[in-house]
């Protein structure tokens, strides 16, 4: 499980997290973080993985404090962050990136590349073609199969769907369901509506606080998300 308990977070002097405590567990299917632009949601998944400082308060992954570990800790430990920017090895082929993301799993490199193929069966195809070449859509799925070679508990997205085509976007949507199945997805995404009709739980965030928690459902015909995108 990972647990923040009253975390504040701030970049240059500016407060972005304020006194915001939530958690996540390996059998939770999706949660999503939801709310408007500039809310903070990145910065979250920032501090969870241990890539951003905390001001204040706590952060623990399965019992361990965030500040003694480092991120490659935290991803050993089965939290894995796939961020919007994807970070892909633009020169590298498709399934070297994959190759890369196993650095913490050699050991079952060959049945996690034949998983990943079998999940996305493009990137098979794909498979000796340069990351950066890829389609936006292609690129995304390389990502999240990337992230998914370490084997996490948990899987965290940050706006998966940014920048696809809707009809590539439904299909990430089906591929993130299919996904958390087998690993819980903490997702933060722009689609509200479909992020909500997915998660099993749902927090609201606005502000750098959360302001509602629920399941998704709830949330998504609550007045609370009304009030925020409208």
């Amino acid at each position: 499980m990972i647990e923040a308990e009253e975390i504040e977070a701030s970049y240059g002097g500016i407060q972005v997290l304020w006194d915001l405590s939530m958690s996540v567990s390996e059998d939770d299917g999706v949660v999503a973080i939801v709310g408007p632009n500039g809310a903070g949601k990145s910065t979250l998944l920032r501090v969870l993985s241990g890539l951003h400082p905390i001001d204040d308060g706590r952060v623990t992954v399965w019992g361990d404090d965030i500040g003694t570990l480092d991120p490659s800790d935290i991803v050993r430990k089965g939290f894995v962050h796939v961020s919007e920017e994807r970070n892909l090895f633009g020169e590298m082929s498709v399934q070297e990136n994959l190759e890369m993301g196993a650095y913490t799993r050699r050991d079952a490199l060959a049945e996690n590349l034949a998983e990943m193929y079998d999940l996305f069966p493009v990137l098979e195809e794909r498979k000796d073609q340069r990351a950066g070449s890829l389609s936006g859509g292609e690129q995304q799925m390389l990502a999240i199969a990337r992230g998914l070679m370490a084997e996490p508990k948990i899987l965290a997205l940050d706006e998966p769907s940014e920048g696809l085509a809707p009809q590539i976007t439904s299909r990430m949507f089906e591929k993130i369901e299919e996904i958390s199945e087998d690993v819980t997805v903490l997702v933060i995404e722009q689609h509200v509506h479909r992020a909500l009709e997915l998660a099993e739980r749902a927090y609201l965030l606005e502000n750098g606080e959360i302001v509602a928690e629920d399941t998704g459902s709830a949330l998504l015909e609550s007045e609370h998300v009304e009030n925020a995108y409208l």
